[in-house]
């Protein structure tokens, strides 16, 4: 049976990027396809309100995530460091470590899911019109969350050892059963916001199982044998104190989104929609970032486990490269092409307008994400997830925050001040974040540097 694991200690280093990568940008295409599609078919189908409360509800359902995740995202860390050394009875600890750990966030993602929608919303000062359907939305999404977050769990461990092609085939498998299932939902039933959240619920739960059957029947040493599963205290510090740094941090932030969201509910249920919009197109473009930023961690965490820290850095100045040019040129076919793009989502004029007025107030700084996601992706690979931590802490929560508070109460800067939010903390963090990875143990000169 052939490998489907990859050793990146040696061989070339665009050949590893680019068969991890690639999969990894598609699976994250089709990921974004859930609410993507959810949104196109409240929109077109449903009504503006609908559109509305589908986007309102990103930043609570984020920030649920976000937190769980960072325990896949430590194990991500430790499996590759793992695996780059050679060690497998810690990576085997890893493994059954993490996936108990997981079933247990499940529980706990699910009740305090629940719990929170109603408090949520108010906080964000939901309008009246799109507050019940928003309520209805994350009732059932929440319900079947542990779909989502066994699948990201599960497909972290088969990145780790270079495996971003299973993880992909599920995500293709399960998008489609999404849109199928929306349609049918929402046309056939007439089922509005309930039927595309049940869609995606479904649909995300097909997947988990799909990417647990495959670790059951893997024979490799990171392999999942149910009889093992236990938690491993060194493990799970281990696990912990590589995600819990990242977890609390994009926690926190889709928490201080929330509030972001009360600047834009403050403008009507119109301009909600066109935030929607706008995010799902945000969404799209985030996905060479992400997908090369991802492939750095694995790539610096098998290297910096094999000791080669030479091998490591040329690994980030490529993925620097790659994503900065890909980012540049989606970034000039969005800004062109920002009217049809919004017209799939929405027919309401005004919804469009605003849609395309946020598009062109933010793409073009989407430049500068690709350096704060390669250095923090690099930091976290070398076991350092506490400075990406705290820098994006500060960008993204405490200056964002500062930011939107002065101007609206004391520049009276209006929408342009609110659109502006995002892409200034995606400055200052690119900013700091660099100074940060040049500073840091892969520029240690005590360190090996093999070739």
């Amino acid at each position: 049976m052939a490998r489907k694991d990859a050793d990146m200690t040696q061989g070339e280093i665009w050949r590893h990027f680019l068969s991890f990568s690639v999969p990894l940008a598609i699976g994250l295409l089709f990921q974004q396809m859930y609410n993507t599609v959810d949104s196109i078919v409240v929109g077109q189908y449903v009504g503006e309100e609908a559109l509305a409360a589908v986007g309102s509800t990103g930043s609570i359902v984020n920030m649920l995530i976000s937190l769980c995740n960072g325990l896949s995202m430590g194990a991500g860390v430790v499996i590759s460091q793992a695996y780059g050394a050679k060690d497998e009875e810690r990576l085997q600890r890893a493994v059954h470590t993490t996936i108990a750990v997981g079933f247990i966030m499940c529980v706990f993602a699910t009740i305090v899911g629940r719990l929170l929608v109603r408090p949520m919303l108010q906080m964000m000062q939901t309008p009246d019109n799109v507050i019940a359907e928003s309520e209805t939305y994350l009732g059932i999404y929440f319900s079947g969350i542990s779909g989502l977050l066994m699948y990201n769990i599960g497909s972290a461990i088969l990145r780790a050892v270079g495996d971003s092609k299973r993880p992909l085939y599920f995500l293709i498998f399960s998008a489609l059963t999404n849109t199928v299932l929306d349609l049918l939902f929402v046309l056939k039933f007439n089922m509005g916001v309930a039927g595309v959240a049940l869609a995606t619920t479904i649909a995300q739960g097909l997947s988990a199982v799909l990417v647990l059957v495959v670790l059951t029947k893997e024979k490799g040493i990171y392999g999942l044998r149910w009889r093992k599963l236990r938690i491993s205290l060194p493990e799970l510090k281990s696990v912990a104190a590589n995600g819990a740094p990242a977890g609390v941090q994009q926690a926190l932030t889709s928490f201080s989104n929330v509030f972001v969201q009360s600047y834009i509910n403050a403008f009507g249920s119109a301009c909600m929609a066109g935030w929607n919009c706008y995010n799902k197109i945000d969404a799209f473009m985030m996905v060479p970032a992400m997908s090369i930023a991802q492939a750095s961690t694995t790539f610096v965490g098998q290297n910096w486990g094999a000791k080669n820290l030479k091998r490591a850095r040329r690994g980030v100045r490529f993925a620097v490269t790659a994503s900065f040019s890909c980012s540049l040129v989606l970034a000039v076919l969005v800004m062109m092409m920002a009217k049809p793009l919004t017209h799939l989502f929405t027919p309401e004029a005004q919804v469009q307008d605003y849609a395309v007025r946020f598009i062109h107030i933010v793409t073009p700084f989407y430049l500068t994400m690709c350096f704060n996601q390669i250095f923090g992706g690099a930091l976290r690979g070398i076991g350092n997830a506490r400075t990406p931590m705290i820098i994006m802490l500060g960008s993204f929560v405490v200056f964002r925050q500062a930011y939107l508070y002065i101007s609206a109460n004391v520049l009276h800067m209006g929408f342009v001040g609110v659109a502006l939010a995002y892409p200034l903390g995606w400055v200052l963090c690119s900013a700091l974040l660099a100074v940060a990875f040049f500073r840091s143990k892969l520029f240690d000169k005590n360190k090996p540097l093999e070739a």
